[in-house]
């Protein structure tokens, strides 16, 4: 992977090999709550480098900038909707659930702005991952409904409800697989991975729900290190260390650091192929 190099590629996985009009360029977004607003400013600073985003995989928090990105908003529309609307008052509390809070009263919200309900209506193809609970496994989304199963990838459990769709118990998908790679695998020739969870253990405990969330990085840190390796360009600023996932009122912050991160990274790495793809979406 791109960190500070050129990567290690494996024998017969040569991209700058191919014709540049064979390139496709895949996006992998991480989960990590009001981190994940750290996505918007590298895909603002992608795009000003030149480089379309031809097919997305994402989880918690990063489904719902991937959906919004891929209907077509630009990173600018997408920190607007977010932090200038009511979402967060449409959350209902969950009195005698398996959450504190329910995330279906977000459904109507989100209608607003994705109003096919259908990922047929997507520009870019995208692919949601949520857990069921009852099976123990990842579930891949990427045809039909939209909404509900962008929603339950969002479910961080002991947050919200375990969130019932097809006859299933969904929660975060980052509990099994919060860098999601492996839907792009194959679809994508070269792999970007937009992970805002920094590693650290030094960071201050502050209440309830940053143990459960520590608790949920500890988990999923050594997948998360392999799935990275399975990339060629990685974009995890350190910074991110600075803020909480429940950060959302500094969503400005998080989203300017997030560029800022990006740029730099861009303007240090002599990538090995033109990045500018010219096919057409998936």
């Amino acid at each position: 992977m791109l960190t500070g190099g050129y990567p290690k590629w494996s024998v017969g996985h040569r991209p700058w090999a191919l014709n540049v009009t064979q390139m496709r360029t895949g996006l992998v977004l991480s989960g990590g709550g009001a981190r994940a607003f750290m996505h918007l400013g590298a895909l603002k600073a992608l795009e000003e480098k030149g480089i379309r985003i031809d097919a997305i995989s994402g989880t918690s928090a990063g489904a719902i900038v991937g959906a919004l990105y891929a209907y077509g908003y630009s990173p600018d529309d997408v920190l607007a909707i977010v932090t200038t609307s009511s979402a967060l008052r449409r959350l209902r509390y969950a009195f005698g659930g398996n959450g504190i809070f329910r995330l279906t009263g977000l459904e109507q919200f989100f209608l607003e702005y994705l109003p096919e309900n259908d990922f047929a209506s997507l520009k870019i193809p995208l692919y949601i991952t949520a857990t069921d609970l009852h099976a123990g496994e990842t579930v891949l989304f990427s045809e039909g409904e939209l909404l509900k199963p962008m929603l339950a990838s969002c479910s961080l459990p002991g947050i919200f409800e375990v969130f019932r769709y097809q006859g299933r118990g969904l929660v975060d998908g980052g509990v099994l697989n919060n860098l999601p790679v492996e839907p792009l695998e194959g679809v994508a020739d070269f792999l970007i991975a937009a992970h805002c969870n920094p590693f650290a253990l030094q960071q201050p405990l502050t209440g309830t729900r940053e143990v459960l969330y520590r608790s949920l990085l500890l988990a999923v840190h050594r997948q998360n290190s392999l799935r990275m390796e399975r990339c060629h360009l990685v974009l995890e600023p350190p910074c991110m260390r600075d803020f909480s996932i429940f950060d959302f009122r500094k969503a400005r912050t998080i989203f300017a650091k997030g560029y800022d991160y990006t740029v730099s990274v861009l303007e240090k790495q002599d990538l090995p192929f033109p990045m500018i793809s010219t096919k057409p979406a998936l």
